[in-house]
């Protein structure tokens, strides 16, 4: 073969959300930190995340999270999620994607009946605390890194659904978090692309009306997604966190999760010791918990946990032909709707 680039994936899902984790061939990336590696893939050299997320090679279903060494001592890997549109920073099920192929695959040893796995992201360190057993990764409880709500019931006109009021607020990366009745629809598979449409729209007016930026970790900035929320008839929260160029997040979001925790912290519905369950547009779960409170730069702040399950499917090695005219990647409307017009 004359390929120029290889590159060995392990196919994962977190409670129905693809994670493939690339375990071999991942090239060196420039930065000290994982927050400084995200943004050399964001601003100067995005052609890996192309290589492995767009067409014809790939699709914009799911993430690849790159292993790569961690930076902080006390972190057993690190990763960095790359998707259809940028690398991102933080993602609860592709913290336990990731946690499930290293012990899996033996890159971490596996100890029953619990494994701790410290993980290095560029929003902070993560610790994977999995219940192991015969060799399998059963579950993956996160403690994921502090949370903090940027501004509460911000408001912003819309030419479709007239004056809608959302949260702005971080879990690892920021969420436009909008109760769904809003936009006159539910979170419901049949309604998945109303969804995004929606998500897509709204994630435009508000970036393009708001400046966002973390206030320690600047590379984090902007509002990455925005997540519907919904009780259902039991009580759970529902949640549909829409992401570009066009696509409902299977899982019910770590991250968005972990946001939408710190609204309720904020609002005096959530204390330290509570725990729910949180359902994604398919029906799988997440337990969601408040361990402790904290600050970020003088803000109030929360640590959440988010505990999941995730499940290895195959391995496969992707590979580019020097001569592949296609070697930058592709997105099409046909699929994915008009956003993905957008090449990223």
């Amino acid at each position: 073969m004359r390929w120029k680039r290889t590159i060995q994936l392990l196919d994962v899902h977190c409670e129905g959300e693809i994670g493939k984790v690339a375990i071999g061939g991942v090239p060196k990336i420039p930065g000290n930190s994982i927050a400084e590696q995200l943004n050399y893939i964001n601003t100067v050299d995005d052609s890996l995340r192309r290589f492995l997320c767009l067409e014809p090679r790939a699709a914009a279903t799911g993430s690849v999270n790159l292993l790569v060494p961690a930076k902080r001592p006390e972190a057993d890997a690190g990763f960095i999620i790359l998707q259809a549109d940028q690398a991102h920073a933080s993602s609860g099920s592709n913290s336990i994607c990731v946690t499930t192929a290293l012990l899996e695959s033996g890159i971490v040893e596996m100890k029953e009946p619990e494994t701790v796995v410290m993980l290095d992201t560029a929003a902070g360190l993560v610790k994977a605390t999995a219940t192991c057993r015969d060799g399998r990764c059963e579950k993956v409880k996160l403690t994921m890194v502090p949370s903090f709500v940027q501004e509460l019931d911000v408001e912003i006109d819309t030419p479709h659904w007239g004056r809608v009021r959302f949260d702005i607020s971080y879990g690892g990366i920021f969420y436009a978090l909008v109760d769904v009745d809003q936009i006159g629809t539910k979170i419901e598979k049949a309604n998945a692309r109303a969804l995004v449409d929606a998500g897509m729209a709204l994630k435009d007016l508000i970036n393009k009306s708001m400046k966002i930026v973390h206030p320690e970790i600047p590379e984090i900035n902007g509002v990455a997604y925005v997540m519907f929320r919904d009780r259902d008839p039991d009580g759970l929260v529902r949640t549909a966190t829409t992401m570009w160029p066009g696509r409902v997040d299977r899982s019910p979001c770590g991250t968005g999760n972990s946001a939408n925790l710190a609204t309720l912290h904020a609002r005096g519905l959530a204390k330290v010791g509570d725990t729910f369950r949180s359902r994604s547009i398919i029906g799988s779960e997440f337990e969601v918990g408040l361990q402790a409170e904290t600050e970020v730069a003088g803000r109030k702040a929360i640590i959440p946990t988010i505990t999941g399950r995730g499940w290895t499917f195959g391995l496969h090695q992707i590979a580019l032909d020097p001569t592949d005219p296609l070697a930058e990647g592709f997105a099409m409307t046909d699929t994915w709707g008009p956003q993905a017009g957008e090449i990223r």
